[in-house]
């Protein structure tokens, strides 16, 4: 039995299990953009501009990925959903390395799926065409939560990871209001997104499903289709939160 208090509502379980398929939908989106750009980073030729000297790792880098692979596993272990063979190997700094983590992490990814929804074992395929097949049984995945929620926390640590290693800074814009859930101003518009956050990093909704939940570096999203409900709860206004994703000026959390 669920024990996240949407058991005995029928309409709190949908309404967890489709955020927590829209929260997949976006994550695969974004390392479906973004994965195509580690293999740029490694082309042959490719230089940095002249006069100036590599770019050396971030002091503490290498332990945020172990973290993130010792996340990883737990995950996994949480969720009963580790593929025989798997292990902890040690990562290293290297844009190649972060391609082999997350091109085994998205092959793992679909065979786990495909196993646990008693699906053949996919054929071989690129990252991208992975995640579009992953994406593609979304309808299945989402009849069980277990299963959805070990796909969403899989993905999010596999696009940020992508995001961190192309040193990403991603565009944040200030929208007005509160926050519904915190009462802080701390509303932000991510317009590569399309989405509302809260980046208050004590701000946790009541939403079981919300990965704001359980992960202390995850933020309550709002996606296009709720911002009118948003302005309403928050005081700002839907065109004001529209005007703010095509702003390209960026400012600070």
């Amino acid at each position: 039995m669920a024990q996240d208090g949407t058991a005995g509502d029928p309409a709190a379980r949908r309404t967890a299990d489709e955020r927590v398929v829209r929260d997949i939908v976006l994550w695969a989106a974004s390392l479906v953009r973004q994965f195509p750009e580690l293999a740029e980073e490694l082309a042959p030729g490719r230089k940095a501009p002249a006069g100036t000297a590599p770019t050396a790792p971030h002091p503490g880098r290498d332990e945020l990925i172990r973290a993130e692979r010792r996340e990883a596993l737990l995950l996994e272990q949480r969720h009963g959903l580790s593929v025989p063979g798997h292990g902890a190997a040690p990562i290293r700094l290297h844009i190649s390395d972060a391609i082999r983590d997350i091109t085994d992490g998205v092959v793992e990814l679909e065979e786990a799926v495909c196993a646990r929804l008693g699906l053949p074992r996919p054929r071989r395929a690129g990252v991208v065409e992975r995640l579009r097949r992953i994406v593609g049984l979304l309808d299945a995945i989402a009849a069980h939560p277990v299963l959805a929620r070990h796909v969403r926390d899989e993905v999010r640590r596999m696009a940020r990871r992508c995001a961190r290693t192309l040193g990403d800074a991603e565009t944040v814009v200030r929208v007005a209001g509160r926050c519904p859930w915190c009462d802080s101003v701390s509303l932000r518009a991510f317009p590569d997104r399309r989405a509302v956050l809260c980046v208050n990093p004590a701000c946790v909704c009541t939403d079981a499903a919300c990965g704001c939940q359980d992960d202390p570096a995850y933020r309550h999203l709002w996606p296009e289709a709720e911002w009118a409900e948003l302005a309403d709860a928050s005081g700002a206004r839907t065109e004001e939160i529209e005007a703010a994703m095509d702003d390209t000026k960026e400012t600070s959390c």
